[in-house]
Formats: C-alpha cells, structure tokens, sequence
C-alpha cells in the first residue's frame, strides 16, 4: 500500500492568479483557434461572459466535433502539466507523485473541458441540421447575455430564411 502525505503550499497568491489567468486564458485561445480553422460561411459571432462562439451555416463533420471538445482539453492538461509538474517555477507546491499528478490534471482538464464534451456528444448523438442549429444556437447565446454580431453575409441569411432582422431576434429570443 503507498502511503503518501499531501502537502500543497502556496508559494506566491500573485504568481497563482497569473497562472490561473494564462491557464483559463491559453483555454480560450485554443478553442478560438479551433473556431477559426473552421471554413464555412460564417453567420454571425458572439462575445459573451463565457467567450467567444460563432454560427456557420452547415453542420460541423464529426472530426471537428470531436476536435472542438478534445484539443482545448489537451492544451488544458499540457498547461496544467508543464505550470505545475516541471522544472519550471511553480506558484504552488504540489507533491511529484504520479498519482496525484494524474489526479490534479484530470480534475483540471474536466473543470475546463466538461461543458464542451457533453455539448460534443450532443451534437454528435442529436443532431441539429440548417435552420434549427442556428436558431437554437441564437437561443442559447441569447440566453447567456452574448452580444450578437452578424457579418455581411449573415444578415442577408436571416432575411432570406426567417424573413426577419437581428432587431427582431432580439424582442423574439
């Protein structure tokens, strides 16, 4: 039986702020990238107080599914990894023992990553084709407090399919 004893100090509250800040930041930035990889017409883009999300016109293939949940998941557990486990400075003092390693970056990753794996699975067990993506797509942004910016291309699309402006998404959502 292995016995060990867990210590965590903390050695810098400033230091662990920053690396929260880059952890969550580096986050953002990959599921960003994720987005712009992404060549389809693009109807509109949303910032809210969950980040960044976009509405294409056609349905993601399975493979981007899968790596919209899982490459943000993996920058997660690398930065985690290298921020907490290497040689490098750490702002906290974690025992080098590989089942706590394994614990504090599997609890991490799905801190960061859960929302994104049950919306994957959802997508790929129901789903959502044209019309009835965007507008439940527009509901759920809607519903977060996002602000909604449609390109060009995707006011014309409203107009056309809906018959309606994003001034009446508004007072409809």
């Amino acid at each position: 039986m292995v016995s060990t004893s867990v210590g965590i100090h903390i050695h810098s509250f400033l230091g662990l702020a920053g690396f929260l800040l880059l952890w969550i930041l580096l986050f953002v930035c990959a599921h960003t990238l994720v987005m712009l990889l992404r060549d389809d017409p693009l109807i509109a883009w949303a910032i809210g107080p969950l980040g960044v999300t976009t509405l294409f016109v056609c349905e993601p293939s399975t493979f981007y599914i899968l790596f919209d949940a899982l490459f943000p998941a993996a920058v997660s557990g690398s930065v985690l990894y290298v921020g907490l486990f290497t040689s490098l400075p750490s702002p906290i003092g974690i025992p080098r023992h590989p089942l706590i390693e394994i614990a504090v970056i599997v609890v991490g990753v799905l801190l960061t990553s859960t929302k994104d794996i049950v919306v994957a699975m959802r997508d790929l067990r129901y789903p959502l084709w044209g019309e009835a993506r965007i507008l439940r797509s527009i509901q759920f942004l809607r519903a977060s407090w996002t602000t909604i910016h449609f390109t060009p291309f995707g006011l014309s699309y409203l107009r056309d399919h809906f018959g309606f402006n994003p001034t009446d998404i508004s007072q409809a959502f």
